[in-house]
């Protein structure tokens, strides 16, 4: 059988155009199963990591499907709802909206958080084709009377395991419950806990499920990344991220820490070392994290030191290495951190510091990923035995230990900087 490529799908010229600016050729695995089925007006259950593709894979035919029904918005509504867990998730997704109907005549508009609600509140008097919204901010704009959800075609929930993490499960029931009766309804999970089942089959009319992880693998992420642990005393770890990323050209790293305050302190001792480096947490401001994202995305930042929170929201090609500067706390977090990598089938690297201290956060996470994670020795501060010792001990939390000596961070130099170191089932549904 021939493969399918974007041609296939027949997509307004519009669309046509913005494809052949992306420069997109052949699908991938789920935006060539999802593609068709939400042009027919199928409900979607699809099961697929970050970086698989699936923005494209709702947005295009959404889009097709809206040009082809012109009718008009209604005030204080939309046509189109997509409910993303983090502001930086919601931006990318409006982004992509925004870049794949660029020569359509369709107005969208992003509600979240942390910024003043006033030109939120204003762009949707007349109503918008789509709306992209984090929930706790679409609840609020809902209780003001400033947004109905009475009108909508099509909603989208978007990473809704990440969503059930952050907490928001109580927010997505309350706005389902506004929901019409009569709509189609595309649901994104990179995980299908109990809950996440739950709420589907409350959401969802019959179905089709895609799942673009092959049978038996485990996961697609952990297939396509080639992941390292380190062995390293607690004090050597700022050491040994000196060494790595004086060793690594090209490309974007993105380095985890723990806490806020550890973040900002990595992020400072990269910077004093004449290093392109930032940091980004959730209690940066919403401006703040803005910029640093476009920054990081634009390369003009090569080193983002991120907290688990704040990471959920970056979606950024061309991450070449995830280092793991302090094993995170949940083992299921694991796999999102390293997913920022290998995106869309492209290898990636994960590296990831183990202490004696936080050796017991390393057997959970092997635990949950059902295999042993291969020990990297070929550095200056590897600790000989550590990998065979004994489960005796709780991890530490924090991240402390000195800065690095003045090493260099070769092509990262900053100029003049020196070197350095559920509702109840339907019985109708909305006609395609």
């Amino acid at each position: 059988m021939a493969e399918t490529e974007f041609e296939d799908f027949n997509f307004i010229k519009p669309l046509q155009k913005a494809i052949a600016r992306e420069q997109y050729i052949t699908p991938t695995p789920i935006q060539a199963a999802a593609i068709p089925r939400i042009l027919q007006g199928r409900d979607i259950l699809g099961v697929a990591q970050t970086g698989t593709g699936k923005t494209a894979a709702f947005a295009l035919p959404i889009l097709h499907n809206l040009a082809k029904d012109r009718r008009p918005t209604k005030a204080k509504s939309c046509r189109v709802l997509v409910l993303s867990p983090t502001r930086e998730l919601a931006m990318q997704i409006a982004e992509r909206f925004s870049a794949y109907g660029r020569d359509l005549n369709q107005r969208q508009m992003t509600v979240y958080g942390g910024v003043s609600e006033k030109p939120q509140i204003k762009a949707m008097r007349s109503g918008v084709h789509v709306l992209v919204a984090t929930p706790g901010r679409l609840l609020d704009l809902m209780n003001q009377g400033h947004i109905e959800l009475s009108a909508i075609d099509v909603f989208v929930l978007d990473e809704a395991d990440r969503m059930l993490d952050m907490g928001f499960l109580p927010d997505i029931k309350k706005i389902i419950q506004k929901l019409p009766e009569k709509r189609q309804s595309l649901f994104f999970s990179a995980t299908m806990p109990d809950k996440i089942v739950d709420l589907s089959n409350g959401l969802l009319y019959k179905p089709v499920r895609i799942d673009v992880t092959p049978p038996d693998s485990g996961t697609t992420i952990i297939d396509t990344i080639k992941h390292r642990v380190l062995f390293v005393e607690h004090s050597k770890r700022q050491l040994l991220l000196a060494h790595l990323l004086n060793q690594q050209a090209g490309g974007s790293v993105l380095v985890f820490n723990r806490t806020k305050h550890g973040a900002d302190r990595l992020a400072k001792v990269l910077k004093k070392q004449g290093f392109s480096a930032d940091s980004i947490h959730g209690d940066r401001t919403q401006n703040a994290r803005t910029r640093i994202l476009k920054e990081f995305k634009t390369r003009k930042i090569g080193i983002l030191v991120a907290t688990d929170v704040a990471a959920r929201g970056i979606d950024v090609d061309g991450i070449s290495h995830v280092i793991n500067f302090d094993l995170p706390n949940e083992p299921d977090n694991y796999i999102h951190r390293i997913g920022r990598t290998g995106r869309a089938g492209a290898k990636g690297i994960a590296l990831s510091f183990c202490t004696e201290e936080t050796l017991p956060l390393l057997r959970a996470i092997e635990k949950e990923i059902e295999q042993k994670i291969e020990a990297d020795e070929n550095h200056p501060w590897h600790v000989p035995g550590l990998a065979d010792k004994k489960v005796t001990s709780k991890a530490r939390s924090g991240s402390r230990g000195p800065a690095p000596p003045n090493q260099g961070f070769r092509g990262r130099r900053r100029p003049g900087g020196s070197a350095g170191a559920p509702q109840k089932k339907r019985s109708r549904r909305r006609s395609s």
